[in-house]
């Protein structure tokens, strides 16, 4: 098996998720590419290429079982481990979003990419992730999923409309965070939580104050810490974020 290191990035064709492709790479890492835009995945693989970076394409749609079994046979055969997963594909879910009259198509459909994604393609990378001598999980969340967050009244999080579906979304996959480092406490897999900040990308109109290459730093950090770093956290640039 290849001595270098190879890491997945689901939602990696484009935003925060290419940016942590490319920088993951640029450690001189072979980078997995799991999109399900077939189009933009390729051009996403094209362009780090260009760069100079070891980049793979693999179909990967979260929400789809078949997808993620499908893309677990691949990096098996290709490479026969798997050393770090970035949980990074996610989606707001559509709007609105008031807890009062939200369709709960739009709960569903935010928490079917943003949890039950990250459990699928988690589960299905954990053999591959056992052979790993390093193994990392990061599970890209956000601030909005911090109920310390949410409440402080005069936090940046204060004015922020109240959602029923991407915000609890958040909180939810915190808490799955918190579970699987539990679960795998004794193991070496380390798992933990990031929050890239506000950043520019479709996911919120590029309303964002922060780049996609500056949010993408805090999976980098996660996703090569050594092994007696923390597991089961939730943490920013700036450090730990309050649950």
């Amino acid at each position: 098996m290849s001595e270098t290191t190879i890491g997945l990035v689901t939602g990696a064709n484009k935003g925060i998720g290419f940016e942590i492709a490319a920088q993951l790479g640029a450690l001189g890492w072979t980078v997995v590419v799991g999109a399900r835009d077939t189009g933009r995945r390729e051009t996403a693989v094209e362009k780090l290429r260009a760069a100079g970076i070891d980049a793979v394409s693999v179909p990967l749609d979260v929400t789809d079982q078949d997808s993620v079994s499908a893309a677990a046979a691949a990096i098996d055969r290709g490479f026969g481990r798997l050393d770090v997963l970035v949980n990074n594909a996610g989606i707001i879910g559509g709007t609105p979003q008031a807890p009062s009259t939200v369709d709960l198509a739009t709960v569903h459909r935010a928490v079917d990419t943003n949890v039950y994604g990250v459990i699928r393609v988690t589960n299905a990378m954990l053999p591959l992730l056992r052979r790993s001598s390093a193994p990392r999980i990061v599970n890209m969340s956000s601030s909005v999923g911090s109920f310390a967050e949410q409440l402080d009244p005069g936090g940046p999080l204060a004015g922020m409309p109240a959602s029923a579906a991407y915000v609890p979304s958040k909180a939810f996959l915190n808490a799955v965070t918190v579970q699987y480092a539990k679960e795998l406490r004794d193991t070496g897999v380390l798992v933990n939580a990031g929050c890239p900040g506000y950043c520019a990308t479709d996911l919120n109109n590029y309303t964002g104050f922060r780049t996609p290459a500056q949010g993408a730093v805090i999976a980098v950090r996660l996703a090569t810490l050594p092994a007696d770093g923390p597991s089961g956290g939730f943490f920013n640039d700036e450090g730990v974020v309050p649950w």
